[in-house]
């Protein structure tokens, strides 16, 4: 088999069942869309809806130092985390540049799971491996031990409730819990990447069909549907959430990504990029490059990544991510902009589409917030 051939997650056979449209992502053959990615987005946004997300890269991180190599590896105070708890962070190069973003999840006292997004997952391994040397700590590449579904949307809780005794209303977000559903041993975590309430299940992958059919067939009164990759950008575009390689990349630091809060700089001891990251924060607060804003179409011509963004006749920025929005029924954007042009409602922006300026107007992020 050469390497070149993608990996195929433990529902592959199902998703090809349900008619799904497959895609390549990150060497993996992932669902796209099963029907309409509009559907299964309105879906996650009102009822539910079920993700494979098996592509995920889990690192486990243990020993009596574990704490103390997250700490000097990442950007965040991972020893003040609580075991059941997760963070969001970053792990970046010593010049400060983002290699990737990452939730870990304090398993116990000296157990942590590191997930990496699919993309940059060996360059995570690596990166945690180097940055193990004089710890007394092991990293352990996971990938292959867990498949990963995720239930997202306002009927999520119900649905799992009706497969588990764990206690979901004590489980707060950013936390998880080792618990049985359907009868099949998990990590649940109360995260997502949908802007909605949800569930994220680490199972070992010969449980991953049993408990999506269970899943399937809990939520059939309710509404859930799966969900392809497609429509998992168009909910985190809305949510205002980054995606690597688009909003995040080696060339930004966390402070250019308006995500400087994620860096941690009062915790104990030295960390990989602290003096980069100072001389960042120094910059950004001092004179910010461009600003991470949400842009919203005038028109209906949708913007992609890399279109310039215009105002006066001059480029001040570059479209990261760009969809059609099917909450807001216009097309949406991220975009980097000059800070000269970032506040919300600054007049005469535009997206040159093929040459015409499209008007859009300048909006803060997230462009949805879900009702609590």
């Amino acid at each position: 088999m050469s390497s070149n051939a993608p990996r195929h997650t433990a529902l592959d056979a199902l998703h090809r069942s349900l008619g799904a449209t497959m895609t390549d992502f990150a060497g993996w053959d992932m669902p796209l869309r099963y029907g309409s990615e509009r559907d299964e987005h309105l879906a996650v946004r009102t009822k539910a809806g079920l993700f494979d997300l098996s592509h995920m890269g889990e690192i486990t991180v243990s020993g009596p130092q574990a704490a103390e190599l997250l700490n000097h590896a990442l950007v965040g105070n991972i020893a003040s985390v609580g075991v059941g708890r997760a963070r969001y962070t970053m792990i970046c190069q010593a010049d400060g540049g983002i290699l990737d973003d990452l939730i870990v999840y304090r398993l116990a006292d000296t157990a942590y799971m590191v997930v990496a997004n699919a993309s940059n997952a060996q360059v995570v391994l690596d990166a945690l491996v180097e940055r193990a040397a004089g710890f007394d700590a092991s990293v352990r590449d996971d990938r292959d031990a867990y498949a990963l579904i995720a239930v997202q949307g306002p009927e999520s809780p119900g649905i799992l409730k009706s497969l588990t005794d764990a206690d979901l209303d004590g489980l707060k977000y950013y936390a998880g819990l080792p618990g049985t559903v359907a009868g099949v041993p998990a990590l649940i975590a109360r995260t997502g990447y949908t802007g909605e309430d949800g569930f994220e299940l680490f199972v070992k992958p010969e449980h991953a069909v049993e408990l999506w059919q269970a899943l399937t067939e809990a939520g059939e009164g309710v509404g859930l549907v799966p969900c392809g990759l497609s429509c998992r950008d168009t909910l985190r575009l809305e949510a205002g959430m980054p995606l690597y390689g688009h909003e995040l990349n080696t060339s930004l630091t966390p402070f250019d990504a308006g995500l400087g809060r994620v860096v941690k700089f009062e915790k104990d001891g030295d960390f990989v990029g602290r003096t980069a990251l100072q001389a960042a924060a120094e910059r950004a607060a001092e004179n910010p490059p461009r600003v991470l804003v949400g842009l919203i179409a005038e028109g209906r011509r949708v913007p992609r990544a890399g279109y310039q963004v215009v105002a006066e006749g001059k480029v001040i920025g570059e479209i990261t991510s760009g969809a059609p929005s099917p909450t807001l029924g216009k097309p949406i954007a991220m975009a980097y902009v000059d800070a000269a042009h970032a506040a919300p409602g600054t007049a005469g922006v535009g997206v040159d589409i093929r040459g015409s300026h499209e008007p859009y107007e300048v909006v803060a992020l997230p462009f949805y917030k879900r009702q609590k």
